[in-house]
């Protein structure tokens, strides 16, 4: 098991099989050292969070709901090194993406459920450039949406 996987345990998280596209695209492309994640949705084994931050969902689920967006991409990240999670060398860049209703502005509040999870599990190299962006509709109405940039060896 690679560090990154053994501090993710010992915080109590799992990782999942990455998830499956759902339309005409691939989880992910390698360009050289760069690997550019699709956007993963607050689904887990539950069903995940659907619905409109600030009017279905409260501050608290939004965020636990970017964190299983986080959760999914590195999944996405375990499968495009093979397995091996140390090899993940940066997180460069996350783009965050909530379904807010028209009174909600704490986006960046929200999406750092996500920034949190890569501090956690890659330390100083999980710290990284950011946008977090309100939208009017998520697909399947889920209520966070995050990609990423990571470098990889």
């Amino acid at each position: 098991m690679s560090q990154v996987e053994e501090r993710l345990t010992a915080a109590g998280i799992t990782l999942p099989q990455p998830v499956a596209p759902v339309a005409n695209y691939v989880p992910f492309v390698r360009v050289g050292n760069l690997v550019h994640i699709s956007g993963q949705v607050s689904i887990d084994p539950a069903g995940g969070v659907r619905g409109i931050v600030g009017e279905d969902v409260d501050m608290e689920t939004a965020k636990r709901a970017a964190g299983m967006c986080g959760v999914n991409l590195l999944a996405q990240m375990r499968a495009a090194c093979d397995g091996d999670l140390d090899r993940v060398v940066r997180v460069v860049k996350l783009g965050g993406f909530v379904q807010a209703g028209p009174g909600f502005f704490e986006i960046p509040q929200v999406v750092n459920g996500c920034s949190d999870l890569m501090v956690l599990a890659f330390g100083d190299a999980g710290k990284h450039a950011r946008s977090a962006v309100g939208v009017y509709r998520l697909p399947m109405n889920f209520a966070v949406e995050v990609d990423a940039v990571v470098e990889i060896r």
